[in-house]
């Protein structure tokens, strides 16, 4: 589905991305794992051509790189920051709504508003409140399920956990397995080893920019040396 080739991005001088190798298939969890700084979330925003990106992104066989982020949106590809990114002053259900691509009808998605609500009750609850008051856990399911809206076939999700407790921790994972079960794609940036070993098949690591380690959840478990190397601090 995702094949990302060598891939090299900038900020100014600095050379963030040095060679990003990865790939992700149909209805798969990869978790991308790693220091913070070593390029993580920059490798999500280069797929989605936030950053301008050197390489080659290819989805579905199409080449993304020169693409605009709103193109690369249509192609099929979600993405949810690390910053929970929401209209404050809209209500629950109106950030739902403008998650729709343009020309989009609700019916004609794999998922709808309600589907929005089954997936986390607490949504239903809020519904018509302005998400400005929402919990930090809810602005992360507002965040997930509004990318959700626009029907993509992969979803990057940039750090989903950060920061909430461990009960909503457990409600995100198991958003996230619901997703993966519709066929979505994920690529998860994530910090907590358990939760990226429970619903992942594969794992990559990143160090200084580029890919060290590439295997399945198992073999990256049981690879004590990456760990200590790359991922303990």
């Amino acid at each position: 589905m995702l094949e990302v080739k060598d891939l090299h991005a900038y900020y100014g001088k600095s050379h963030i991305l040095r060679g990003v190798n990865l790939s992700i298939g149909e209805g798969e969890i990869v978790s991308l794992l790693g220091r913070n700084g070593v390029g993580r979330s920059t490798t999500c925003k280069a797929i989605m051509g936030e950053v301008a990106p050197a390489g080659s992104v290819e989805f579905h066989g199409q080449e993304l790189v020169g693409r605009k982020p709103y193109e690369i949106a249509m192609a099929g590809i979600g993405y949810v920051p690390e910053n929970r990114d929401i209209f404050p002053g809209l209500t629950t259900r109106q950030n739902l709504i403008l998650g729709l691509k343009p020309g989009q009808k609700e019916s004609e998605s794999r998922w709808s508003i309600e589907d929005m609500f089954d997936l986390f009750s607490n949504l239903r609850e809020r519904a018509d409140v302005e998400a400005s008051v929402l919990s930090g856990g809810e602005k992360q399911m507002l965040t997930i399920c509004r990318t959700l809206m626009g029907d993509p076939s992969l979803i990057m999700i940039d750090e989903p956990t950060e920061g909430l407790a461990p009960k909503v921790v457990e409600q995100v994972s198991a958003l996230l397995e619901q997703i993966a079960k519709r066929g979505v794609s994920i690529l998860l940036v994530e910090q907590k080893l358990t939760i990226a070993l429970n619903i992942s098949s594969r794992v990559y690591v990143m160090g200084h920019g580029r890919i060290v380690f590439g295997g399945s959840s198992e073999e990256f478990a049981q690879n004590d040396a990456v760990r200590k190397e790359w991922l303990e601090i």
